[in-house]
């Protein structure tokens, strides 16, 4: 029988759709590994403990977003180092100790002083490994299960943040509101260790033909290559401008709307609605990206936030804050789920984690930014109004890039059916 025929690798594409097929255990565990890791626990949770922790220490709001900031740089400065650890070694080696330090650095915040600096500190070493614990550690993975339906693996393995963002933020209210903003913290750091750990111990790893253990390399551009096209940089340009206004907006969300009179327990809801809308949205975008030219539907997306962020510079009651956050989290599936779809198909996964951690800089270091100064802005006019006006002028920017993007199907790089048959070719040999 010839193994190395496009009928036999055509048919272990189609292995995808079987029920039985072992990528969808791997799914299920990264979308663990990511419901409990950077981008959402820390993340979404980290406006709910934004006014307890000012409260508790007489500190202004900027002062606590800037926490916030030192977690996104640490994070844009190690990226593309996890990136470049992902690609050489695989995920297991990577993701078990970032997920168990992220695990304890989050429950020590339970012992936090009234020194900032204790703050600082925690957050930057959150953000040193977050990315480790987060879905740029489980994007390249996922992506060598997965190459016809890639784009409903990817974002099914975002919804778990997705359910992050809708579960967390209320967990965390209820749980400060029942052992105080402590417990809330040593609560929340236990259950990184008790769910995602076994999680990804027992169901995360790259497919075993993948990679140069098994005599073949993986397909695509070398990050020299990957650093010189221009799409790659659009994609950063988009990344940075989406970041600076959904870091800024998520951040602040709940001290924005109980400052305009909503409830606290309304605010959470309206977070967490912003989770829900994620979770449909991001399932929806996975579908369309297997079915159309993804910068058209990220463009979309984005400015299905946008104009989220339009309705949430005029709210004044919990129904239209509901309404506006979900919109938001509707349109988040623009950077975070299409930017590791595009990555794989115009530079391939042989420098994929590499490449998408450099992304991630650009995106990490926007989302310092963006919540500092939607805390400045506050704490200088006493208003987000203004401020959120101007997000919105920039969310129109990146959605318009978006469209500048050049088709991907006309790359050069190889189609995976043919990876598949070299690759039976040199298992024959």
């Amino acid at each position: 029988m010839d193994h190395s025929s496009p009928a036999s690798a055509a048919s272990e594409l189609a292995q995808e759709s079987s029920s039985g097929y072992p990528g969808r255990r791997v799914v299920v565990g990264s979308a663990i590994g990511v419901f409990v890791g950077f981008g959402s626990l820390l993340v979404y949770t980290f406006g709910i403990f934004l006014k307890p922790l000012a409260e508790e220490f007489a500190w202004s709001r900027q002062s606590v977003s800037l926490a916030f900031g030192f977690a996104a740089i640490a994070l844009a400065a190690s990226s593309p180092i996890l990136g470049l650890l992902l690609d050489r070694y695989g995920p297991r080696r990577v993701i078990l100790p970032c997920l168990t330090v992220y695990g304890l650095a989050f429950a020590s915040l339970s012992l936090l002083t009234p020194r900032l600096w204790h703050l600082y500190a925690v957050f930057f070493l959150l953000g040193m490994i977050g990315n480790g614990a987060a879905h740029l550690a489980y994007a390249r993975t996922v992506s060598t299960w997965f190459v016809q339906r890639r784009g409903l693996a990817l974002a099914l393995i975002l919804s778990g943040g997705a359910i992050g963002a809708m579960v967390l933020p209320p967990l965390a209210q209820a749980l400060i509101h029942g052992f105080g903003w402590r417990g809330a913290y040593a609560s929340l750091g236990g259950l990184v260790l008790i769910l995602g750990w076994p999680a990804v111990f027992f169901l995360v790893r790259d497919k075993p033909e993948s990679g140069r253990a098994h005599g073949v390399e993986v397909h695509g551009a070398s990050v020299q290559q990957g650093l010189r096209s221009r799409a790659f940089w659009i994609l950063v340009a988009v990344l940075f401008l989406a970041s600076l206004c959904q870091n800024g907006v998520v951040t602040h969300l709940s001290a924005l709307l109980t400052d305009r009179g909503v409830a606290a327990g309304g605010a959470a809801i309206a977070i967490s609605t912003m989770g829900a809308s994620s979770l449909i949205g991001r399932l929806a975008a996975g579908w369309l990206l297997d079915r159309f030219f993804a910068p058209r539907v990220g463009c979309g997306l984005l400015l299905c936030a946008t104009l989220g962020t339009f309705l949430l510079s005029g709210v004044h009651s919990a129904g239209m804050g509901i309404l506006a956050a979900g919109l938001i989290g509707a349109g988040m599936g623009g950077e975070a789920d299409v930017t590791p779809y595009l990555l794989s198909r115009y530079f391939g996964l042989r420098s994929f984690s590499t490449l998408y951690g450099f992304t991630w800089t650009a995106y990490a270091f926007a989302g310092a930014i963006g919540p500092v100064l939607m805390g400045k802005a506050f704490d200088v006019t006493g208003s987000y109004t203004a401020f959120l006006l101007n997000l919105v002028v920039v969310a129109i920017v990146a959605s318009g890039l978006m469209l500048l993007l050049p088709d991907y199907r006309k790359q050069e790089i190889p189609t995976q059916v043919e990876v598949l048959v070299a690759r039976r070719a040199a298992v024959a040999d």
